[in-house]
């Protein structure tokens, strides 16, 4: 990472966030976080926090959502001068009070682009779960809270280039961010006999064909893609399992049955999500290889990470899959089980050509995604956006001073 200095940060989040990028940004700033007290809990980040041992002041803001947008509105407008930098997760409900409370305190504030929010609201529509008021209605909303936000923050960070394509029609400085980063160090290759004992030791199945799908199960993502393309695939001689971790691992598992798919419990497998700094790889090394269909998709950090493990990785061609995947994993047409089975087949076929592939990809990984160019871009910019701060005050100081 650059060598630049220390700075006072608050991360503002309104909803989730990812326990690497807390730590990260611990070592990096001077870091207070500030969260909703129930999704802090009930997510599990106040443990991971904890057990990081990363240097964090955390600021919990009780109430519903509504209350949440209240009190820290107020709490911004409190304590935000404070912080040299704020760096305010998403571009929605959350981050219209980090930017308004910024830009009336002269604050510099970046906020973090993960998601295409238009694309994944709308897939609520496609599946149903919305009419089409409710769909015009919050489309809306989106739209103008976007608006606000790219207006009023100083910089958007997007991951990745579609995504920063997508944050440039609302900010005039969008840049590529790169969120948390790849670690290369613990996402890495496995040759035959470590996978092998990655298996035993997670126990997985050893003679199957295994599939990892590292996705939690929500409206933007495809399950039903990747599970009916496993059947397939089974159908044709592979003898395959596919594997889901996360927090909707059950939801999963039912889905294989809902379907109608052939004898699901012999071969669709889920479990809770597991620790992505300390147990999460291993299911990456250990897999042959890594799905992920979506119906719309931002940047698809798994499709990273296998990589990273060169893990050979098949996804829908769409969105930021299709701009940053291209030529290092098998791209698939949206909601084409036939196509994803025969990229499966391929891969079983053809083992040391699909990890010449993956490899490709760990190359491209090391160069553009990495954790260590992650947190020395963002250091960089920390730094730079700080220092403007402070020569802008100095100047409506020395102005002050003359008249």
């Amino acid at each position: 990472m650059s060598k630049v200095q220390r700075h006072k940060v608050l991360f503002f989040v309104e909803g989730f966030t990812d326990i690497r990028f807390v730590v990260g940004l611990s070592e990096i700033a001077d870091l207070t976080l500030c969260v909703p007290a129930s999704t802090f809990a009930s997510s599990g980040l106040d443990q991971r926090v904890r057990a990081s041992g990363a240097r964090v002041t955390v600021v919990e803001i009780p109430g519903s959502r509504l209350a949440f947008q209240a009190r820290s509105l107020a709490w911004l407008w409190s304590h935000i001068a404070e912080f040299d930098v704020v760096v305010s997760q998403e571009v929605l409900r959350g981050s219209v009070n980090a930017t308004l409370a910024g830009a009336l305190r002269g604050v510099p504030v970046v906020t973090y682009m993960g998601i295409a929010p238009v694309e994944y609201f709308r897939c609520r529509r496609e599946r149903g779960r919305i009419g089409p008021v409710q769909a015009a209605v919050g489309e809306a909303a989106i739209r103008a809270m976007m608006t606000v936000n790219g207006r009023l923050a100083t910089a958007c960070l997007a991951m990745g280039p579609y995504l920063r394509d997508i944050a440039a029609n609302y900010c005039t400085r969008s840049m590529v961010g790169l969120y948390y980063g790849v670690d290369t160090s613990y996402f890495r290759p496995a040759d035959r006999d470590e996978r092998r004992q990655l298996r035993v030791r997670r126990d997985l199945p050893l003679d199957k064909f295994l599939i990892f799908l590292s996705s939690r199960i929500s409206h933007e993502k495809d399950p039903e893609t990747v599970l009916r393309a496993t059947a397939i695939a089974r159908a044709r001689g592979l003898d395959a399992v596919v594997l889901n971790l996360g927090g909707g691992y059950r939801e999963f598992i039912e889905l294989g049955r809902t379907l109608g798919l052939p004898s699901p419990d012999e071969w669709v497998l889920g479990r809770p999500a597991a620790h992505p700094m300390t147990e999460v790889a291993d299911y990456f090394r250990a897999a042959d290889t890594m799905a992920l269909a979506s119906l719309a998709e931002g940047a698809a950090y798994s499709t990273l990470e296998a990589l990273s493990c060169a893990t050979p990785v098949v996804a829908t061609n769409i969105g930021g899959m299709a701009v940053q995947l291209a030529g290092v994993a098998q791209l698939t047409p949206r909601q084409d089980p036939q196509a994803m089975a025969d990229a499966f087949l391929w891969i079983a076929a053809n083992p040391d050509a699909a990890r010449e592939q993956a490899m490709r990809g760990r190359d491209l990984i090391l160069r553009e995604w990495s954790r260590e160019k992650a947190f020395g871009d963002l250091a960089e910019l920390i730094d730079e956006l700080a220092r403007a701060r402070v020569d802008a005050r100095s100047a409506g100081n020395a102005v002050t001073d003359r008249g």
